[in-house]
């Protein structure tokens, strides 16, 4: 186990970029070594235009034992370099973080068929059908999502993950106390959130830019859904070609803006997909236990309210579905047409939804099951339409029973 202060106190020196911290590192070993050399010698070290070396000529340990306080806090495991868990393939991109501060259950990144799905923030209907299709076959048959968890394609493609109860991998290119993505909280109870920025750090604009080689890094491959032609998703693949990653996207309409950019992938060698079978296909002989050709059909997504779906998906077309009016503008669903598309645990908890707005833990109490179990269950059916989440913990069928 490394010792974390010193990693710290390296990685987290204002004006040193990563090139830098790997410069330093190549040198010295490791943090420590470096922390205890002589004065003077690392900013001999470093070139003239590297500002910051006075930062760490001082030595202070205050600021990393004060990070290291706050992901105790927030229940932020550091991952370093030296840590035998640091995953392999991440290691081995140009400028790697040095220390990763992690949520939840990092998964064996290195024995995983780790595909980054991406897209436009401003993703059309077809678009965010796309990405949560993809995301969704990905991961049923046996991948395992990366995902910026930006709304668009980003948000889309986790929600596919987790439409299949599979495991996914968020990416942020904020500190986690930052992060208000929606998919975050259901993402823990499955994989987990990483990110290369301390507790505490100011975000800038240019950290998601950055987050791209550690998504790219993190993966075998690239799925681009949908983007313009001038775009971060082609900044993204830029970088993941860099990387020697697969290259995969998805075409769109040829008079469609938001589809030239991934049109014109595929005219620059991306390879055409349209279901994610056929890109997680590409990695069946690397993963031969794990990649399985299973029944696609992922469960419906029910509308969710205007108000609500303007805030997820911007800019994207209207519905046209007609939705029935209700006095608290809930889209109610026809159970018996559903109840094929639900596990015996959702039924039952469904079962036990005996009145509105009912408290997590009265459910827990009447279905019998363990809290992560309804936690988990109760997230896959607030994704497919059929219950909403209400203030302080309460939940409320869209159903009629």
């Amino acid at each position: 186990m490394s010792d974390v202060k010193y990693w710290l106190w390296l990685s987290t020196a204002p004006r040193i970029g990563p090139r830098a911290i790997d410069a330093l590192l190549r040198h010295y070993g490791s943090p420590e070594e470096m922390f205890f050399a002589p004065r003077g010698e690392i900013s001999r070290l470093l070139p003239r235009r590297i500002e910051g070396a006075e930062e760490l000529e001082r030595r202070d340990l205050d600021a990393a034992n004060r990070i290291m306080e706050k992901c105790d806090n927030q229940g932020i495991r550091v991952l370093t370099l030296a840590d035998d868990d640091y995953p392999d393939r991440l290691k081995n991109i140009f400028s790697p973080p040095a220390v990763l501060y992690v949520k939840g259950k990092l998964p064996d990144i290195d024995n995983e068929a780790a595909i980054a799905v991406i897209g436009t923030r401003k993703a059309s209907v077809y678009g965010i059908k796309m990405g949560r299709k993809i995301g969704y076959e990905i991961a049923k048959c046996g991948g395992l999502v990366i995902s910026g968890l930006t709304i668009g394609i980003d948000s889309a493609a986790a929600e596919g993950a987790l439409l299949a109860d599979a495991s996914c991998v968020g990416v942020l290119g904020l500190p986690h106390e930052l992060d208000k993505s929606r998919f975050s909280r259901d993402i823990l109870m499955r994989g987990a959130l990483v990110s290369e920025y301390a507790p505490g750090t100011k975000p800038h604009s240019s950290f998601f830019r950055a987050r791209n080689r550690i998504s790219s890094g993190l993966s075998l491959g690239v799925v681009a859904v949908e983007a313009p032609i001038r775009s971060g998703t082609r900044l993204f693949v830029d970088e993941a070609a860099s990387q020697g990653k697969e290259i995969f996207a998805v075409p769109g309409n040829a008079d469609s803006n938001n589809c030239a950019g991934t049109n014109a992938m595929l005219k620059e060698g991306a390879k055409p997909v349209t279901d994610g079978w056929e890109v997680i296909s590409e990695f069946a002989q690397l993963y031969p236990d794990k990649i399985k050709k299973v029944p696609l059909e992922m469960p419906q997504v029910w509308p969710r309210s205007p108000e609500n779906r303007a805030s997820e998906e911007p800019d994207a077309e209207k519905r046209t579905k007609k939705v029935i009016d209700k006095p608290d503008n809930t889209a109610y669903i026809d159970l018996k047409k559903q109840l094929d598309g639900l596990s015996p645990s959702q039924l039952k908890i469904i079962g036990v939804m005996d009145r509105a707005s009912m408290h997590v833990d009265d459910i827990i109490n009447l279905s019998g099951f363990k809290p992560s179990k309804v936690l988990a269950d109760l997230t896959l059916l607030q994704i497919k339409g059929y219950v909403r989440q209400e203030g302080g913990k309460h939940f409320t069928l869209n159903i009629r029973k």
